[in-house]
């Protein structure tokens, strides 16, 4: 009896060792063999989608609500920063070391590629599993590596159009523009009828970029403007003199508001969804403020692709746009694992329920989502981006950091007529080059 006696105690002892521990076993693996419990780990999260206009504002919320609830052991704590604020935080985060774990990354390229050759961010491919990386969809893959190593997911991309309220348009008589002779045209019906032709909040300045980039695209091509970027000596060339030369000559002819360099981008949407404005030039991230409820605009707004220029070498087929939104996981970070593993969860849910929400166009499979709750304009898009044969993302992700604060800062020089279209392109042509790859 005292021996069994003392075999139950040392079982009870090893049981209450076991427990005392922290180890479980686990019948799922259906051995009986010990797995750790899970640790209790806090993370921090930081975005810019704060603005009321911005569909991911109201979707972020809820992917990190949705995921704190299924995983009581791993806490999201999210901070929202409008965009250019957010900005000079990340930045100055990264410099000090003292990221949070998981970051909004601005669009990739330029901007993140200092702190990805500084060490500063995660790599991410021993914490992806295939299986994520077959739920995207074809060719996703490669903008998210640098030099074949992964450092981001995608979440959606985008493409910029031009925004035609057509009810303005009717009420001038004016005709939507399939060229530039026939924008001038629409530009003077417009004011005639004291209509403001388009919209610019110039005061955040990357909103007047768009104007010129995609204008520069028409004129020169595609190809030429990769190969500015590449060797920025090449922007003092006539087509891009043309190209400024155009933007300057639709501001002189009043196609734009007169507050625009007091305006700010959101402030700019609400003249537009007011119906204060014909014509807008932005990503289709703008949809769903269009078509809201609340919006004075919603059915009277169609999204067309820039007109192409007679004189120009740049096609119809040639798209502005098409950078991929993603969240990057800080090198600094203590928990890894769990960090990359909400950035998988979380570019997934972004990428599909912001797609459904007009976010953004996708980048995961959308087998089995029913899309039939998509607006018209995000239907457009979607045709659109089928026709596209090439594609250039926003020009302040592709030049270095200061060589696109000059880029930004030389168009509402222009904008102003405060510097000559060969004044603008001699600058231009001294920025450093893109380091990126195309």
């Amino acid at each position: 009896m005292k021996k069994k006696l003392l075999q139950k105690i040392a079982v009870m002892m090893l049981v209450l060792g076991v427990a005392g521990s922290g180890a479980i076993y686990s019948s799922a693996a259906g051995k009986g063999t010990p797995k750790e419990s899970a640790k209790s780990v806090t993370l921090t999260l930081w975005d810019q989608s704060v603005g009321e206009t911005d569909p991911t504002a109201k979707i972020l919320p809820e992917v990190v609500k949705a995921w704190n609830k299924a995983h009581p052991n791993i806490q999201v704590q999210r901070t929202g920063t409008v965009g250019e604020q957010y900005k000079t935080k990340i930045k100055t985060a990264l410099a000090a070391n003292e990221a949070p774990d998981i970051f909004y990354g601005m669009g990739g390229g330029s901007f993140m590629q200092p702190y990805i050759e500084g060490g500063n961010i995660l790599a991410l491919d021993p914490y992806i599993a295939k299986a994520t990386i077959a739920k995207m969809r074809p060719g996703m893959l490669k903008a998210c590596q640098v030099k074949g190593t992964l450092y981001t997911l995608p979440c959606y991309t985008h493409i910029a159009s031009l925004y035609v309220n057509t009810e303005l348009f009717q009420k001038a008589g004016a005709k939507i523009p399939t060229n530039f002779t026939e924008f001038l045209t629409a530009v003077k019906k417009l004011r005639a009828k004291n209509i403001t032709p388009a919209v610019i909040g110039e005061k955040d300045r990357w909103p007047g970029m768009y104007w010129f980039d995609i204008i520069a695209m028409r004129q020169a091509g595609n190809a030429a403007c990769i190969a500015a970027f590449k060797n920025p000596e090449k922007f003092n060339s006539p087509a891009f003199v043309e190209a400024a030369n155009k933007l300057q000559e639709l501001a002189k002819a009043g196609a734009f508001n007169t507050s625009m360099f007091s305006m700010s981008y959101d402030e700019m949407l609400g003249a537009f969804n007011a119906g204060n404005a014909a014509m807008m030039v932005q990503a289709n991230w703008v949809n769903a403020g269009i078509d809201a409820a609340t919006s004075k605009t919603k059915g009277k707004v169609k999204a067309v692709i820039f007109p192409a220029f007679s004189d120009g070498d740049g096609k119809s087929s040639e798209f502005f746009g098409g950078g991929q939104d993603g969240y990057y996981v800080s090198k600094s970070t203590k928990s890894p694992k769990e960090a990359a593993e909400f950035l998988d969860y979380l570019s997934e849910q972004l990428g599909t329920k912001g797609y459904l929400a007009g976010a953004g166009l996708p980048c995961w499979k959308t087998v089995g989502l029913n899309t039939s709750g998509l607006s018209d304009l995000d239907k457009t898009d979607a045709k659109m981006l089928e026709t596209a044969t090439s594609f250039i993302t926003w020009w302040d992700n592709i030049l270095p950091a200061e060589a696109a604060e000059t880029h930004k800062n030389l168009i509402a020089e222009l904008l102003a007529s405060k510097i000559t279209p060969k004044d603008f392109c001699q600058q231009m042509s001294q920025v450093k080059a893109t380091a990126l790859t195309f």
